[in-house]
């Protein structure tokens, strides 16, 4: 049977625990402007579910980090400052941008966890089988978003490419250092 590479391994874990870990902070800044400045119980319901998802993911990564006995991204306090700016500058501009933060995160998380289940080899089904159930949880939150007012229209354009590329620069680095 072939086996995984360790160092692939190791890269998938060390992002994805830095990526879901970076989910819930968003989600974390979002909930602090729908608790401070904008009040919407229907929004921070629907954030508060998807932030519980997020924390089912983390902790199944940070006990692979643990187990696996692998050094985390040494950027997490980066990430979680970032994150926390995102979700709650996002909140701060409405609904529909609060709902494009998650579609643009989740359509790049997507495809990211679709190029990982394409590495991992049949030695790491556990791995594999928690990736895909994590994400079509994801797919089903960027669903969510688009059912509740996420728009690429106008100026929201700009608001999806920066946030993709965000995303996409943290991946790389997260998977390396």
């Amino acid at each position: 049977m072939k086996k995984t590479d360790k160092k692939i391994i190791e890269e998938i874990i060390r992002v994805d625990h830095a990526g879901e870990r970076g989910a819930i902070k968003i989600y974390e800044g979002q909930l602090l402007a729908l608790n401070t400045l904008r009040k919407d119980e229907k929004l921070k319901s629907k954030i508060s579910d998807m932030k519980h998802h997020e924390k089912e993911h983390y902790e199944f990564f940070d006990s692979e980090i643990k187990k696996r006995g692998i050094k985390p991204t040494v950027f997490l306090p980066l990430w979680d400052l970032m994150g926390v700016g995102l979700g709650f500058g996002s909140a701060l501009l409405g609904k529909k941008a609060t709902m494009l933060c998650t579609a643009s995160v989740e359509e790049v998380i997507e495809d990211h966890y679709k190029g990982q289940l394409n590495q991992l080899e049949k030695d790491e089904k556990k791995l594999k089988d928690k990736i895909l159930k994590f994400r079509d949880d994801e797919i089903h939150h960027k669903d969510i978003a688009y059912e509740s007012g996420a728009s690429k229209d106008g100026l929201y354009t700009i608001m999806d490419k920066v946030i993709k590329t965000g995303s996409k620069i943290a991946i790389n680095i997260s998977k390396k250092i």
